[in-house]
């Protein structure tokens, strides 16, 4: 029983695809991108470029188009704290409350000792 009712919910999504699929064949907006895609790529072959030599004319003749970077976070990088543990004279710098090492003191000193730990640079 699973594996008919697993084929009839296919069935069922394959039908919904398929009435998606043919809505976006109709959209207007998607036609002119697929034919512009088209125009492209003929254009490319046409002189012999690569999509990227094509995009590096581009960005020569207008220094708008070149790509921005995103950066990597939202905020400033963290602050690097360095901690020294007094029993074995191990020092740990770390951008992240989550270092191994920490864990592991934590565990076996506990966090409110490995924080007192925490060097002022």
């Amino acid at each position: 029983m699973a594996k008919l009712s697993n084929y009839l919910e296919k069935k069922r999504l394959m039908a919904k695809l398929a009435d998606e699929l043919r809505q976006l064949e109709e959209d207007t907006g998607l036609k002119r991108e697929l034919q512009f895609e088209a125009d492209i790529k003929a254009l490319l072959k046409e002189y012999n470029f690569t999509a990227k030599h094509a995009f590096n004319v581009l960005t020569a003749a207008d220094s708008s188009l070149t790509p921005t970077t995103m950066p990597t976070s939202d905020g400033p990088k963290r602050a690097m704290k360095t901690y020294k543990n007094p029993h074995s004279g191990e020092i740990v710098k770390t951008r992240g409350g989550n270092q191994k090492t920490l864990n592991e003191w934590r565990k076996e000193y506990g966090a409110e000792a490995v924080a007192s730990w925490e060097q002022l640079n």
